[in-house]
């Protein structure tokens, strides 16, 4: 026998309408106890009820799915994010489409026609960053987006980030705290907000302290491993190697790690690291890095918000970005430098 509303609402001597709701995630809008929400999630599931979408969707005029497109998503700090949007999402009756562009702007592109082709209903979209013309377009259409982590000033519309440049300031800024004064900074991509954003921070750092800046200590030219890897080889193989690395992601921080292992030196001992992004590993690495941490769960549940205010026409579109602070977590990647002796 077909599980139906009436089926749930019979069991349990509540009104369709109200389990119609719980169902289609409008719980707090219509002001229903978290119990009965419960409970009727609980009967749902226990006698197998299976939503008709399709039959919603025409009802509604809406697809209730949403695209979702990221850069990468081996990067865990992407997929932590997209957890916690698919979480959200769920509890408001949405489907997620996921899309990994894979850091290519023509990926994207054809990423953001497919799932318009699929009528969702609204886009989530982390920019690989560089050309925004796909991405105006889509705005100017008038469709229900939203913008995270790499965000231009051309696109017109809701942005989710973190304080990058707060990040990467106290970052190296702990790290002159420590005596250090040869510090290299392996950037991401150069050209998207969140790359240049942490090497403005660092360089702004630099610069209260009176160290002269040296672009050759500023190298890198993607988030990926690889570049950390071929940046800190490049680095350690100088005669005046750096006492400490700043590391502007997770995966970066991976590839510098493994360079530094084969060239037989230790961390801290030899050279003191801080990554931008902490992840569950972080803390459990032989030697403990320390870390800007990002609110992974809060942009996510943030960034769903917004896209659904969109979606409903709750509020008027706006442009207003949102920025969340970063927190430094210390552990035990960084020891004090020696400071050179005056002759």
């Amino acid at each position: 026998m077909k599980i139906t509303l009436q089926s749930i609402a019979n069991q349990l001597g509540v009104s369709t309408t109200t389990v119609s709701r719980v169902l289609s995630g409008q719980s707090k809008k219509y002001r229903i106890s978290p119990t009965t929400e419960e409970l009727i999630r609980e009967t749902a599931s226990e006698l197998g009820y299976i939503p008709d979408q399709m039959a919603k969707g025409l009802r509604m005029r809406r697809s209730y799915t949403i695209g979702l497109i990221i850069p990468d998503i081996s990067n865990p700090f992407f997929s932590m994010v997209v957890r916690s949007i698919e979480r959200e999402a769920r509890r408001s009756g949405y489907a997620i489409i996921l899309s990994d562009t894979q850091e290519t702007t023509q990926l994207e592109s054809e990423a953001i026609r497919l799932l318009q082709s699929r009528k969702v209903d609204g886009f989530i979209i982390f920019p690989v960053g560089g050309k925004t013309k796909h991405l105006i377009s889509l705005v100017q259409a008038e469709s229900p987006v939203v913008i995270a982590d790499r965000y231009s000033k051309d696109l017109k519309c809701p942005f989710v980030i973190s304080d990058n440049y707060r990040g990467a300031f106290e970052a190296t800024t702990h790290l002159l705290e420590q005596n250090h004064r040869n510090i290299a900074c392996i950037q991401g991509r150069p050209g998207t907000t969140v790359s240049d954003d942490r090497v403005r921070g660092y360089r702004d750092a630099l610069e209260q302290y009176n160290i002269p800046e040296s672009d050759q200590l500023i190298v890198g030219d993607s988030f990926g491993e690889a570049n950390g890897y071929v940046s800190a080889k490049l680095l350690l193989s100088r005669e005046s190697r750096p006492t400490a690395f700043f590391l502007c992601s997770n995966l970066i921080s991976l590839g510098a790690m493994r360079a530094t292992f084969e060239e037989g030196l230790k961390i801290p001992e030899d050279i003191s690291m801080i990554s931008f992004d902490d992840q569950p590993y972080s803390e459990y690495l032989a030697t403990p890095m320390t870390v800007v941490a990002q609110q992974t769960r809060e942009m996510g549940q943030i960034i769903l918000k917004l896209l659904m205010v969109q979606i409903n026409n709750d509020a008027p579109t706006r442009s207003e970005g949102v920025v969340l602070p970063t927190k430094l977590i210390y552990r035990k990647s960084v020891i004090k430098a020696k400071l050179k002796q005056s002759p």
